[in-house]
């Protein structure tokens, strides 16, 4: 199981606070309640309101929290049929002390720099009987983006290799091309979320990436609509995260 492609129609998204209008107003036409991230203070500007930096769904109905915010989301999600579990590490802004909830999945497996992973998240991951993949990329989740339950795209290239090695189809891009606010770039695991099986979502337009046709091919290819949040190029939001609530 992938907990970023909800089992059935995902009808709430956890989204970077800072989403332009044209993004939310596209989440609500797809009948998404809307649940915006509040700002991480101990980690960097442009990751701060990142979703996959402070949140890691175990499940589709189980979310670990990094302590920073915990009660935020405590707030806003405790009533929605979700179980929230505070993890243990306390995000700060220096890497790799920012990325102990920054963990990839794909079907069966977690990905990650198990050497930096928060201990909480590690235990419930064992618990789902999840495999470990070890990775020396420590922003896993954002440097991978979820196609199907057992395919993703990606500009890491050693990700790219060891995810090929163990089954997985795996489509290899270049890196850039993806907006990110104070940074050189972002990276394009940030960029999208699932709704439900057969169904992405991505932050903006691939007219400006290089590899367009062969991201757009590799949708088609593994049987998933691929749907634009607006008209701009694609930006790192830091994943939509899309659950399905009571």
């Amino acid at each position: 199981m992938n907990p970023f492609i909800p089992p059935k129609s995902a009808n709430l998204a956890i989204v970077d606070g800072r989403i332009d209008k044209e993004i939310e107003n596209n989440l609500k036409r797809l009948g998404l309640k809307i649940i915006k991230t509040i700002k991480c203070h101990e980690v960097h500007e442009s990751i701060a309101y990142h979703p996959d930096i402070v949140i890691h769904p175990i499940n589709h109905n189980t979310l670990i929290i990094a302590p920073n915010v915990f009660e935020y989301y405590e707030e806003m999600l405790s009533n929605m049929g979700i179980k929230l579990i505070k993890g243990e590490k306390y995000l700060d802004s220096k890497y790799p002390e920012d990325i102990a909830y920054n963990v990839g999945r794909l079907i069966g497996a977690a990905i990650h720099n198990f050497k930096y992973t928060d201990e909480v998240l590690k235990y419930h991951l064992k618990k789902e009987n999840i495999n470990f993949i070890n990775v020396n990329q420590g922003y896993t989740k954002c440097s991978l983006a979820i196609v199907g339950e057992d395919s993703a795209i990606t500009a890491d290239y050693p990700m790219y290799e060891k995810l090929r090695d163990f089954g997985y189809k795996v489509l290899l891009i270049q890196s850039g091309y993806v907006s990110l606010e104070g940074q050189k770039y972002g990276f394009i695991g940030g960029t999208n979320g699932s709704l439900y099986n057969g169904k992405s979502i991505i932050s903006g337009s691939l007219n400006g990436h290089p590899n367009k046709d062969e991201i757009l091919n590799f949708f088609i290819k593994n049987n998933t609509n691929l749907i634009f949040l607006s008209k701009k190029n694609i930006l790192d939001i830091g994943t939509i995260i899309t659950l399905y609530c009571h």
